[in-house]
């Protein structure tokens, strides 16, 4: 079956725009190449008026049915895929994508997954921090000066976005992790690796950094982020049972949840003749 690239499952995400007549503009671009999604971190209220300046009539529901977050972590949770833009490349910045790669790897994602692409301030961009909360990363190439308005910025992406609609694809992806719980999941796996002192707490972002890298080439569906979850919980047991067996001078008895388990069912009766 053929597919294409489901523009209704795409969110464009602005995180602390500067500027509302730039929402505006933001609005009208993604208008034109018919994405309506739109939300916006901001700590303030918008000033829809000057937004709507800017998104002329055409756009002007757009920006009436824009959300606002607090924080970009709120924006992308309902993402089974997050997408950050960049300018910037060095070594924390290695899965860089142009706008076309990017539009054609979402192809297969978009069709049972919400997918959020994010935008940073107009001054700065998104910092490493931010950019974790990004599966992958693209960036719009230019000559010597990199700086490219916000809104024109939209319009590239979205325009990939939209060529990526009309394009036929036969390649399916499952319905992915949402970002709350991948997030979860790092957690549980930092804390996890920490305490078995595979990685140091002075410093435990440097490794998860790579291990969200690994994870974010696969990418992960929700059933698989319970696996790993559980292989953490089970980890956790595991090594506080060893702990307190060594405090208590005892040998670890490696098969005692195991018997403990076979105890709890119940024995078939016996059939009589």
């Amino acid at each position: 079956m053929e597919n294409r690239i489901q523009l209704d499952n795409i969110t464009i995400v602005l995180h602390r725009p500067r500027f509302p007549e730039n929402i505006g503009s933001v609005a009208r671009n993604m208008r034109n190449m018919g994405i309506s999604r739109l939300h916006v971190v901001s700590s303030e209220e918008i000033n829809t008026d000057r937004a709507l300046t800017l998104a002329t009539h055409a756009a002007a529901d757009v920006i009436h049915e824009m959300r606002r977050f607090t924080d970009l972590q709120s924006a992308v949770s309902d993402a089974g895929y997050v997408v950050g833009t960049t300018a910037r490349l060095g070594k924390s910045r290695r899965r860089i994508k142009t706008p076309a790669k990017m539009a054609e790897a979402l192809i297969p994602i978009s069709r049972d997954n919400r997918i959020s692409i994010v935008f940073g301030p107009e001054d700065r961009g998104l910092t490493n921090d931010e950019l974790r909360n990004c599966h992958d990363l693209v960036t719009i190439r230019t000559a010597e000066f990199s700086s490219i308005n916000l809104a024109q910025a939209v319009m590239i992406v979205c325009y990939e976005l939209f060529n990526a609609s009309t394009a036929a694809n036969t390649v399916f992806l499952p319905k992915l992790a949402l970002r709350p719980e991948l997030d979860a999941m790092y957690e549980q796996l930092k804390n996890m690796l920490v305490r078995i002192s595979f990685i140091q707490p002075d410093n435990p972002e440097y490794w998860m950094d790579r291990f969200r890298r690994f994870f974010s080439r696969l990418p992960l569906q929700a059933d698989e982020v319970r696996i790993i979850r559980g292989i953490c919980r089970q980890m956790d047991w595991y090594a506080r049972k060893c702990y307190a067996d060594g405090k208590n001078g005892r040998k670890p008895d490696f098969d005692e949840k195991l018997r403990n388990v076979k105890s709890t069912k119940a024995c078939p009766e016996k059939k009589t003749g």
